[in-house]
């Protein structure tokens, strides 16, 4: 199986670095391309793979050919590669906003395709990233395409109706928690705790806290309960988080940010 990425900053990196990590293929089948001679160059040097300045080289290898550049930029580097693009490839689009019939268009006929949104934890090899295939691509070829996924985080098959909502609840949310950390932190801070340590215990405490949830599979009310001693502190803060309406606050900003993402 041989795996070609059109772009290669820092999502297709951190897919390149799992790929490597976890010898899912050697290095050697993997061909990557970016408009940066620098990209090409360091990717090379860091993961052992093969690069180029010319998209068409990539697309004429690949079996699975990764689009990994801006949106906006879409159009025009799928019209340069399109003529090379074989049939029996098939295409993982990461790229936000666009649908599988914007990417059949924009290809100009039928292409076996698997829609992807990651995040940004993707750098650290732990992403959730929702994927879609459509009608032409195989059992077999839907697991491989997971497996792909998977060296960076997690992966789960959901209907395209619902990539807007996985924008809002995993796309963005990596900048929720990093405002929630920040915020515990700034409480720490305020009751004496170092700057540098109150970023650590608080981030600390989320990454924990999620793994828990993750690991034994309770659910996250059961999970609030077991710290809720009675007459105790976490209570206490529970409490207030009620009366700040902090529950509303995080469903009207996913909401929100759903809605954004139904606009583009």
């Amino acid at each position: 199986m041989k795996i070609g990425f059109i772009g290669m900053g820092n999502m297709a990196g951190a897919m390149i670095g799992g790929l490597v990590k976890n010898g899912l293929v050697p290095p050697q089948d993997i061909f990557g391309a970016d408009v940066s001679e620098a990209l090409v160059k360091s990717r090379a040097e860091e993961f052992g793979i093969r690069t180029t300045g010319d998209n068409k080289e990539v697309v004429k290898e690949a079996d699975y050919l990764v689009l990994a550049v801006k949106p906006q930029y879409a159009k025009e580097v799928i019209d340069g590669f399109k003529a090379e693009l074989k049939e029996e490839t098939v295409v993982i689009s990461i790229m936000a906003g666009k649908s599988l019939k914007w990417l059949e268009e924009a290809i100009g006929r039928r292409q076996k395709l698997v829609r992807c949104m990651p995040n940004t934890a993707a750098l650290v090899g732990e992403a959730i990233t929702a994927a879609t295939p459509n009608e032409l691509v195989s059992e077999e070829e839907k697991e491989n395409a997971l497996d792909i996924i998977r060296s960076f985080g997690r992966a789960s098959v959901v209907p395209e109706k619902l990539m807007d909502a996985v924008v809002g609840v995993s796309g963005s949310a990596p900048a929720y928690v990093f405002m929630f950390i920040e915020a515990m932190a700034d409480a720490a801070v305020e009751g004496g705790m170092p700057r540098a340590q109150a970023y650590e215990f608080a981030a600390q405490a989320v990454y924990g806290s999620a793994k828990l949830m993750l690991e034994t599979g309770k659910h996250p009310g059961e999970l609030k309960d077991m710290v809720c001693s009675p007459a105790g502190t976490t209570i206490a803060a529970v409490r207030v988080l009620e009366e700040k309406g902090f529950r509303g606050a995080v469903i009207n900003a996913v909401e929100a940010a759903v809605k954004r993402s139904s606009e583009l």
